[in-house]
């Protein structure tokens, strides 16, 4: 038995043979980066469709879905038009037994029945923008230019598109596969999309993968934040009459600079960091503010470095409060970081999805640690990555865009993760 690295393949159900990989056009991809799967003499043959023929076929029903899609508003928690768009575009490509459950998931599942072995591959649908109007869409040729469009709803057509092409020939996951556009990965969604996913298929789900980064970039490692909202109240009063009374403005202000003052724990292999996103507060110019508020974060990948920014945290919350000043603090997100994540398997998922990226475009990709949809796998100890399918820059302003070239390497990275997800997980 000889180890040999192989991309992925499948054996479509209706018979239609794809060009069969010669062993000499095999790439040998070695170390870390690559997915070493034992094949037996006498294993069935792996086929590997035309997907660029594919990809050139879907060229404008691609574009047409991304700009249908940018146009329907999605902030995080206010996903449900966009879910019923997803649900009808796969019922009419033929998807049987999709359904959006209780958190706007919209879900596809695949001979899924009485499997415990269950991969996911996943997008999000909501946007970090609150805009519930249609926000500018302009394709300029070369870019294409809206809010959220590469973060992440240009993912959200890769999946509906790879749906389509195991609809198309009939592709019959060994052990089950849910494809799913997610709800409330963005901000103060704190990944309730992806909670719900895992409580209602609890034990059952084996690996996860997410579209949700730039095209040559891939995150397989979790960090992890905790986000509060802090308020400051005061008796407030008229600027001149109640002079030197507290105002909750400045009290906030001195809790921002003790924040902005904390020494992030320094632990091998840890990134920390802290930030005030959102300040509020006042009533007008003469007037002593009576109400402030923020809201604040930290975020680690490491458990012990969360904890130690709990403690300073809570410790100046707690030295705001003073004669006529109350503090009111309320969590508002828990993004929990990886957990007992069994090493072997995620590395064997994360070398599987780079050497996909990597074998497409040619050159190797940039692995960094983020805050995903993995996140919630990954605390709970499944192998989880998440992968870029477009080339994006300017993510979370006015000004975002995607590179539209970019996408037919996109579209191709995406299939083969998804086939790749319908072969049973390789023990090496």
């Amino acid at each position: 038995m000889k180890n040999i690295a192989v991309k992925p393949g499948f054996v479509n159900k209706k018979g239609y043979a794809g060009r069969m990989i010669k062993r000499e056009e095999m790439p040998i991809y070695e170390g870390k980066n690559c997915a070493i799967i034992k094949k037996k003499q006498n294993e069935r043959q792996f086929f590997m469709a035309d997907f660029k023929a594919f990809v050139e076929e879907n060229r404008e029903l691609m574009l047409r879905t991304l700009k249908e899609l940018c146009a329907i508003p999605a902030p995080s928690h206010q996903e449900g038009k966009r879910a019923e768009y997803c649900k009808r575009w796969l019922e009419t490509m033929g998807a049987k037994g999709v359904y959006i459950d209780d958190a706007l998931n919209v879900i596809y599942p695949i001979n899924y029945e009485g499997s415990n072995e269950l991969s996911v591959v996943a997008a999000h649908t909501d946007t970090v923008f609150p805009d519930l109007e249609p926000m500018h869409y302009e394709d300029r040729g070369a870019t294409i230019h809206c809010p959220g469009i590469g973060d992440d709803t240009a993912a959200v057509v890769m999946i509906l598109l790879t749906a389509k092409y195991l609809i198309a020939n009939n592709i019959q996951p060994e052990k089950g596969l849910l494809m799913v556009c997610n709800s409330c990965e963005e901000g103060l969604g704190d990944l309730k999309g992806t909670r719900q996913l895992f409580k209602d298929y609890a034990g059952r789900i084996s690996r996860f993968v997410s579209f949700d980064s730039t095209i040559n970039t891939m995150h397989a490692v979790s960090i992890g934040s905790h986000r509060y909202q802090v308020t400051v109240r005061t008796p407030g009063g008229h600027s001149l009459n109640k002079f030197g009374s507290p105002n909750a403005l400045n009290e906030l202000a001195a809790m921002i600079t003790k924040i902005y003052a904390i020494e992030v724990p320094r632990k091998e292999g840890s990134i920390t960091t802290y930030n005030v996103g959102v300040v509020n507060g006042g009533t007008s110019v003469n007037t002593i503010a009576q109400e402030a508020t923020m809201l604040c974060e930290y975020r680690s990948n490491d458990h012990s470095c969360l904890e130690i920014m709990k403690g300073r945290f809570e410790e100046i919350f707690r030295q705001g409060e003073k004669e006529n000043v109350w503090v009111e603090v309320k969590q508002v997100g828990d993004r929990p970081c990886g957990k007992g994540v069994d090493p072997v398997r995620q590395q064997k998922l994360t070398a599987l999805c780079r050497s996909i990226s990597e074998g497409v475009l040619g050159e190797p990709v940039k692995m960094t640690a983020a805050s995903t949809d993995c996140n919630i796998p990954h605390s709970l100890g499944i192998p989880a990555a998440a992968m870029g399918i477009c080339k994006w820059n300017g993510i979370h302003t006015r000004e975002e865009w995607i590179e539209k070239d970019s996408l037919i390497p996109g579209l191709e990275i995406a299939l083969r993760a998804v086939l790749a997800l319908t072969e049973k997980e390789e023990t090496v």
